[in-house]
């Protein structure tokens, strides 16, 4: 049945992809929307938005707003409703096309418990597992907890001793009712040496089912994918054969068509590999594998679901190249990779050269705690896999966006790892290879940031002087007195004194500056016989430059700091802005070193705030369901 209209059941960069590929085929796209969304970039690229009075889980909103704007399909993206039968049946019985899976399939394959159940029955491997907590110990430590009806990490905890059992049991079942509405939980053997290994499928409803090869997404931090690429170091083509007729072997049993995913565990040494789950959607790491193949998956998503068969055979299909993907977030990786708020005060990506960005943020975009951080896919793609990690890790550096903290430097630590460009890209990654969490920076290089920033915003000042702004910058009347302007970077105090000169030349701290040009963007500035352009954004105190070797941010200080508010001694704060969902103790309470005290929740993840030492509740500065800001003490502890 053909369309000419598509409601886009989702928010942020997915929505945007699914618009991208939509309209270049002359379909109409009709957007939903929060009020925390109404100025984001997905709702301006719709032809038609409805604001929702509820959430993007409200299925029956969702509806709504397709039967008023006349749409004749619904896609789900991933996340949010992607994968909710009852949601897909409703859009089937409000008579409006469903762009995936059947309802039936979206049921079996979203219960693990169930899908497990099913590949066994295929003759596809799967790891051992219970549901009974008396059973655990037979599996072996460690063990890793699951959500049965979830995914992307929610719900999910390794458990490395029996101590520590229950506690995470009720964790992830708190959890994965939050994300899941579902707290279902079940243990399997956790395989510490292991790669994440998924296979790309695509049916059509004639029967007809093809693999499109192999993602490896095996570096991840709580349990969530950062990097991944296509194809695997560790896959040959006998592997990748191996893997993929066990992926359509499962999919022709339960009648798959859409475009899915079949993920596995591999040993790393061994190759042998299991089933772990199938993800009924389109997957956020799914450019790596249009990259690899040049078939467009959302393209293929639509044309099946309006009846079309597919116009390739598996022995149509062929791979080129190498992609790789980064996940950029709003996290603070040196923070336990925790969520950040704030503005972006610059997102300016055309510096980066030939990357692909799937993106759903902009310049002045605000990061709340509402939903998932992630900013943005970037997809690099090259004849072999060292160049693509080089191209990315370049992309990423030479893209200039900040004025919140992100995992870009983490990143390209990654992309840049020794153990990384060797192929050894096993789930152990960050914990084996601790790549660097921010920018390591020279004295030089913190002095040519300190020097350019103070070189810029003199021209910045001088240019918007009523008196002096006018005239040319050689011209002087007498000796230029000495600046001083005071900044903080990477964690370093740095006062910077200058002297403006004529015909563009400073003199810097004993060194020799020369701006020559300078716009409200940024300079071409030279340092000590070392010439360069950088942009630069300010917001206020906030200064992004971005420098030979990438962004960096500064903050303008005052000349005469004002006192700081008074940091109580035995204090626990908040590591991330969010809501007290579990206060586990009260004021009088005497506890342990590593007992749970506070559980705070932000961007549906959930975080422990445990007693770094013995000692008594002194003070108790929260209560259950209050909004906390990052930094806040949360209790006193008197050791």
């Amino acid at each position: 049945m053909n369309f000419d209209s598509i409601l886009i059941a989702n928010r942020g960069e997915i929505a945007c992809r699914v618009m991208q590929t939509a309209q270049n085929m002359g379909i109409k796209c009709i957007a939903v929307y929060v009020d925390a969304d109404s100025d984001a970039p997905f709702v301006k690229m719709a032809d038609e938005a409805v604001r929702l009075s509820s959430t993007y889980m409200d299925g029956d909103a969702i509806i709504s707003a397709a039967k008023q704007t006349s749409a004749q399909a619904v896609h789900p993206g991933y996340g949010f409703l992607s994968e909710n039968a009852a949601f897909a049946r409703k859009v089937r019985n409000n008579k409006l096309i469903w762009i995936g899976p059947s309802p039936h399939v979206i049921k079996v394959m979203g219960d693990k418990l169930k899908a497990k159940e099913l590949a066994e029955k295929s003759g596809v491997p799967t790891l051992p597992m219970t549901t009974d907590i008396k059973d655990a110990k037979k599996l072996g430590y460690p063990l890793l907890i699951k959500a049965a009806a979830g995914g992307g990490g929610k719900g999910m905890r390794v458990v490395a001793s029996p101590e520590d059992l229950k506690e995470s049991i009720v964790s992830a079942k708190r959890e994965a009712l939050s994300g899941f509405g579902d707290d279902r939980i079940f243990i399997e053997r956790y395989v510490e040496k292991s790669r994440h290994i998924e296979i790309q499928i695509l049916g059509d409803e004639h029967g007809n089912i093809v693999h499109l090869g192999e993602r490896e997404c095996s570096i991840q931090r709580r349990h969530q994918k950062i990097i991944e690429e296509s194809p695997s170091s560790r896959v040959d083509p006998f592997l990748r054969e191996q893997m993929g007729e066990a992926a359509i072997k499962l999919a022709k049993k339960i009648k798959y068509f859409s475009a899915g995913t079949v993920e596995f565990l591999m040993d790393d040494k061994t190759g042998e590999f299991w089933f772990l789950e199938v993800n009924t959607r389109l997957q956020v790491e799914h450019p790596v594998t249009e990259e690899v193949t040049g078939i467009d998956l959302v393209y293929e998503q639509i044309k099946i679901a309006r009846g079309d068969e597919l116009e390739f055979t598996q022995d149509d299909i062929s791979w080129h190249g190498h992609a790789i993907e980064a996940r950029l977030y709003a996290e603070d990786p040196g923070n336990n990779f925790l969520p950040e708020v704030g503005t972006l005060i610059a997102y300016d990506t055309e510096m980066a050269g030939d990357i692909r960005w799937d993106s759903g943020v902009e310049q002045g975009y605000v990061v709340g705690t509402d939903f998932d951080p992630m900013l943005s896919k970037v997809i690099a793609w090259a004849p072999n896999r060292i160049d693509a990690a080089n191209k990315l890790a370049r992309g990423l550096e030479k893209a200039h966006f900040g004025g919140v903290k992100t995992n870009r430097d983490f990143l390209i630590s990654c992309l840049r790892n020794e153990s990384f460009l060797n192929g050894e890209t096993t789930t152990d990654f960050i914990s084996r290879e601790k790549p660097r969490t921010e920018q390591e920076l020279s004295k030089d290089q913190l002095f040519e940031a300190s020097a350019a920033i103070a070189m810029w915003s003199a021209m910045e000042n001088r240019s918007s002087d009523p008196v002096t702004g006018f005239m040319p910058s050689n011209w002087t009347n007498g000796r230029m007195p000495e600046q001083r302007i005071k900044l903080l970077i990477l964690g370093n105090e740095i006062e910077v004194r200058y002297q403006l000169k004529r015909n563009g030349i400073f003199s810097i701290m004993g060194s020799t500056g020369k701006v020559y040009s300078s716009d409200e963007s940024g300079l071409d500035v030279e340092v000590d016989s070392h010439r360069f352009f950088a942009q630069v954004t300010r917001a206020n105190d906030q200064v992004l430059i971005n420098m030979p070797f990438g962004d960096l941010d500064a903050l303008i200080l005052p000349r005469f700091t004002e006192p700081g508010k008074e940091v109580l001694e035995g204090g626990l704060v908040a590591p991330m802005p969010g809501k007290v969902i579990e206060v586990k103790v009260k004021k009088g309470d005497k506890v342990k070193a590593g007992d749970t005290l506070i559980i705070i929740e932000a961007m549906k993840m959930e975080h422990s705030i445990k007693a770094t030492e013995s000692g008594k509740v002194t003070k108790l500065m929260v209560t259950l369901n209050q909004q906390v800001d990052n930094g806040v003490t949360l209790l006193v502890l008197d050791s």
